[in-house]
């Protein structure tokens, strides 16, 4: 169980960030709520990390874990991280973000507003991303205050852009990421997973962060990204094909060209001699129709990778 210590445990996963490190950290010092923690998860930095950290932790104006693994992924970063957080709600900032300096405290406020007896049934309070510039990053949503699963909100109402809250410590502990896959699996395979099981996210019109757009994102559509991420993307598509059908009224064409996907990465695994894990394996009639119909285009769009490398 978590300690609840705190009503927020910041978490950062981070790998040889110690020349951006400085921002989170400054936005932290700034924020006006301070019943919080800094959990910073090093996934093996070669850097002055450590060093960097063990000085802030010195004078901190607020509690500051730091906590170091040998290099494996994100994703390993963040399951040690939500395993170790003391705080009620996971706030995940990455190691080149910042904190608005009402952030934490309109977060607690959206999270106080949700009906005592209702509130585990939630998994996440969500609002927005800002540039450094003020704008804001994507879609905004259509009302001020909604409340639905994360599911209903991406495919009903189709909104795009990164988006950014807090979450529940307790119920993340329930769906960790998959560590027996290599390499990159996307974050909405475990939003969504949550969302199926029926949590909803109380989503808000508020800038809770700041959003740095750092170069060598990584881009879906990148043909770059289909080589280097296949597999993790290959999971997604089959996540929305088989996962997600009963959305599918809402977005027939994502769900077509997530079958479209599910070929393209599959051939690419293939070029690569990576074996398919079973995790990735369609099942069902309806999936396997959508995908046989989609395989032309597939085929198209790993040739047309193939062409630009």
């Amino acid at each position: 169980m978590t300690h609840n210590q705190f009503s927020f445990t910041v978490l950062t996963p981070t790998y040889n960030r110690a020349h951006t490190l400085a921002r989170v950290y400054e936005s932290l010092c700034l924020q006006k709520f301070r019943d919080f923690e800094w959990l910073v998860i090093d996934d093996g930095s070669t850097d002055n990390t450590r060093e960097l950290i063990e000085q802030w932790q010195e004078d901190s104006p607020f509690p500051i874990r730091y906590i170091w693994q040998r290099n494996q992924h994100k994703k390993t970063a963040f399951n040690t991280g939500v395993n170790q957080a003391w705080g009620r709600l996971l706030v995940v900032l990455d190691s080149d973000d910042a904190l608005p300096a009402e952030s934490l405290t309109q977060m607690w406020a959206c999270w106080r507003s949700i009906p005592v007896e209702q509130r585990e049934g939630y998994i996440a309070v969500t609002g927005l991303c800002a540039r450094p510039d003020g704008s804001i990053v994507g879609d905004t949503y259509p009302q001020d205050v909604m409340d639905m699963t994360s599911m209903d909100m991406t495919f009903r109402y189709s909104i795009k852009g990164e988006k950014f809250g807090c979450m529940q410590t307790e119920v993340l502990k329930h769906f960790p990421f998959p560590e027996d896959i290599d390499g990159f699996v996307p974050e909405s395979i475990v939003w969504r997973a949550i969302a199926r099981d029926g949590y909803l996210t109380r989503f808000v019109n508020q800038v809770f962060r700041v959003y740095y757009d750092t170069q060598g994102s990584l881009s879906e559509d990148s043909s770059q990204s289909g080589r280097k991420y296949a597999l993790g993307l290959l999971l997604l598509a089959r996540d929305t094909v088989v996962e997600c059908l009963p959305w599918f009224k809402y977005q027939p064409a994502s769900f077509l060209m997530a079958a479209a996907r599910y070929t393209r990465f599959r051939l690419h695994l293939r070029a690569a001699g990576r074996k398919l894990p079973s995790l990735a394996q369609l099942r069902g009639l309806w999936p396997k129709l959508l995908v046989v119909s989609m395989y032309p285009v597939g085929v198209l769009l790993y040739l047309r990778d193939k062409k630009t490398h």
